[in-house]
């Protein structure tokens, strides 16, 4: 296996000829043909500090998976950064009945134990690194702009690659843990300057701030894999990427790529390579897609309702898909007060999870914030909601929330901000 169509630096061949390992040697084989199937003819080197794996959330059906970790580690493999890794898929905090516990236990997440040892092994940050938003300031794994990554969680992909200005492409969990691995990635797509150019044009037209969620599905669903280049959001966002903006590009990021299959989007005047470069980054031949509060509401009114019963009464919701941030833990602890004191309750009508990082969680309660939520009776997480929906007992649960993501990939049920804070402080449909 020493010929290749890449050119391959000295230390890349000697990995490929088995000079360091025969499972290096496969693991190099593998991401060789991997970039050929995507037209790379280099492998460029990892080069940020950490990495983020998502490989298996301890399912025991993913008895492959944990075989290759068990081999990296034989032979001393570890993963050339430390890493964070996706959030824990059960919390004992967060309400379920008997039998969900029972599948979860028996049935789902047999192996996370095991699972969270090997990752140890291999190289995690901490004993805590499980989010979906490893690069919040608390967690720790926040790339610099031009940085090499090699992630596979989309959420963070697209944050990393937009808002950070690092560069990385959407990989499979198992493709992102042997680019760690070896320290090389192949080169192509949103590694490339090339590939970086937006084939599509957004103008945002609306009368108000658009709901992130919402706004990032409607994108999503129309430009998929491609690149889009957002016009006319920076007012709403004040023009600066402060906290309020990180947080709101975060939401709608994250639906962008689950809706659709976004890894890169730029914002006019507010994202790095768009502050840099602006419209020089919109490629020849670019369509053009009009976003307004009509194209909003009908994107909204296109969302399926899969619950067997559509009349329903919410027995949970869940808030944080991907994990919210310190100051939306804050600002939702607030919104959560005032709606109750409106609604003359003192806590919440429907069981609520706001889902966060443990390190930002750790940061929120250190607050007078913390407490306060607290005797709202919202409960504060750190558990994967999606993990917890793909028990098919809790899919049968009819569940609300407010994350895009979550609405596409399980049974919950899409509400914007505003309607989930009247119905967990007043109740009602």
């Amino acid at each position: 296996m020493s010929e290749t169509a890449m050119k391959l630096t000295a230390d890349q061949q000697a990995i490929l000829d088995g000079e360091k390992g025969e499972t290096l040697a496969k693991v190099m084989e593998t991401l060789v043909r991997y970039g050929r199937l995507f037209g790379a003819d280099s492998m460029v080197p990892v080069t940020s500090q950490y990495n983020h794996l998502v490989t298996s959330f301890g399912l025991k059906a993913l008895g492959p998976v944990y075989e290759l970790m068990d081999k990296l580690i034989a032979e001393g493999a570890a993963s050339q950064q430390k890493f964070s890794a996706d959030p824990r898929p059960v919390d004992k905090n967060v309400p379920s009945s008997f039998l969900q516990n029972f599948v979860f236990q028996n049935f789902m997440y047999t192996k996370q134990d095991f699972y969270e040892e090997q990752l140890q092994k291999l190289g995690l940050m901490d004993e805590d690194a499980f989010t979906c938003a490893c690069y919040m300031d608390q967690v720790g794994n926040t790339p610099k702009e031009g940085d090499i990554l090699s992630w596979s969680e989309s959420s963070a992909v697209v944050y990393a690659n937009s808002v950070l200005g690092a560069r990385c492409n959407r990989n499979s969990g198992i493709i992102d843990l042997m680019g760690s691995v070896v320290g090389y990635v192949p080169c192509f797509g949103l590694l490339t300057d090339e590939g970086r150019k937006a084939s599509w044009i957004v103008e945002i037209r609306t009368s108000k701030k658009p709901e992130a969620q919402l706004l990032g599905s409607a994108v999503g669903m129309k430009v998929m894999e491609d690149v889009p280049y957002i016009v006319g959001l920076d007012q709403w966002l004040g023009g600066t990427l402060d906290e309020g903006a990180k947080t709101y590009l975060k939401d709608f990021g994250a639906a962008t790529a689950s809706n659709g299959a976004v890894g890169l989007y730029h914002v006019e005047g507010i994202t790095p390579e768009a502050a840099h470069q602006g419209r020089e980054l919109i490629a020849d031949g670019a369509q053009t897609y009009v976003i307004d509060d009509a194209e909003l509401q009908r994107v909204y009114d296109s969302y399926p309702v899969v619950w067997k019963n559509k009349s329903a009464k919410p027995k949970l919701c869940f808030m944080g898909c991907p994990h919210m941030s310190l100051e939306q833990l804050t600002t939702w602890t607030q919104r959560v007060e005032q709606g109750l004191r409106a609604s003359g309750k003192k806590k919440v009508v429907i069981p609520t999870v706001f889902t966060a990082a443990p390190a930002v969680i750790r940061a929120f309660e250190a607050t007078p914030y913390g407490e306060r939520l607290k005797r709202t009776g919202v409960v504060l997480s750190y558990i994967c909601p999606l993990m917890y929906m793909n028990n098919p007992l809790s899919g049968k649960m009819p569940v609300i929330t407010s994350s895009n993501k979550l609405r596409t990939y399980t049974t919950a049920r899409y509400y914007t901000d505003d309607e989930i804070l009247d119905q967990i402080t007043k109740g009602g449909n």
